[in-house]
């Protein structure tokens, strides 16, 4: 009986065979696996990383009845700027990274008080 149990798997194994040397089933479904599986284990670790956030990214009460209270809009900025004067400006150029920038600033300075307006 034990003899038939194990000729019973010798065939078995025989007719298996052929699909270890098949390619697909070989190197493409352990890939498609991989891939799959990896996408599943990304989303859960990505949910991990939002939920921390979120736990993270209460403010104080105290800061946000701050930021209610100062309101800016849009509107209101743009009245600023409209009633600025940009006639009277004067272009002035920055240090280039090989300048020493306090020394070009001085020189600057010294050029804007020299010239009369």
């Amino acid at each position: 009986m034990q003899e038939a149990a194990a000729r019973g798997l010798r065939r078995g194994l025989e007719r298996l065979r052929p699909l270890a040397k098949n390619k697909t089933l070989r190197y493409g479904v352990p890939m498609m696996l991989l891939i799959i599986g990896g996408s599943f284990g990304l989303r859960e670790f990505t949910q991990i990383r939002y939920d921390a956030q979120k736990l993270h990214s209460k403010m104080d009460p105290a800061l946000e009845e701050r930021i209610r209270k100062n309101k800016i809009s849009l509107e209101s900025e743009y009245e600023k700027l409209k009633s600025s004067d940009f006639d009277d400006w004067k272009n002035i150029r920055g240090p280039r990274p090989w300048e020493d920038s306090k020394s070009f600033q001085e020189q600057q300075q010294q050029v804007l008080h020299s010239k009369p307006s």
